[in-house]
């Protein structure tokens, strides 16, 4: 899968490495870091555009984020969906836990989920906290998480 920075450059090595290089640069720098997972998606016709973003914030000073993008040509309904956006962002995130448990950086994985039953999305909030929670990860629902509903909401 292709990896992107906001301003559209490709990330040139597979995205371990890539998450490496940053965690190593910003600790160079001095800044404490926190790692935040989400994925969104927009029906589009016949076809879903999902996006996942892999959100550095370093403590007081900021963030930034690395992109993915990914069409599926199917019909799904909402709550297939849901829970496939988090299955993009617990992919992501089980791909580089070792490598954030070695330099202690925090992880959350973020669901562009409401938590007030009132919204159509709700639908999936249980199963996608037991997703998240079963697999060992801090789970983060509307309105806090931003990674999903702000970060990946923006790239699609």
């Amino acid at each position: 899968m292709k990896w992107r920075r906001l301003n559209g450059d490709s990330l040139k090595n597979p995205i371990t490495e890539e998450v490496e290089m940053a965690i190593l640069r910003e600790k160079a720098l001095g800044h404490t870091l926190k790692i935040c997972i989400g994925s969104d998606s927009q029906v589009k016709g016949g076809q879903i555009e999902f996006a996942t973003v892999i959100v550095f914030l370093r403590e007081k000073k900021g963030g930034y984020f690395y992109i993915r993008n990914e069409i599926e040509y199917r019909e799904m309904p909402l709550r297939e969906r849901m829970i496939r956006e988090v299955a993009k962002s617990i992919e992501v995130a089980y791909g580089i836990c070792d490598l954030l448990n070695e330099y202690d950086i925090e992880l959350e994985v973020h669901a562009d989920i409401n938590t007030d039953p009132h919204f159509k999305s709700n639908v999936a909030l249980k199963e996608a906290m037991g997703y998240i929670l079963g697999m060992g990860f801090v789970f983060k629902a509307k309105p806090d998480a931003f990674a999903s509903s702000s970060c990946a909401d923006k790239v699609i």
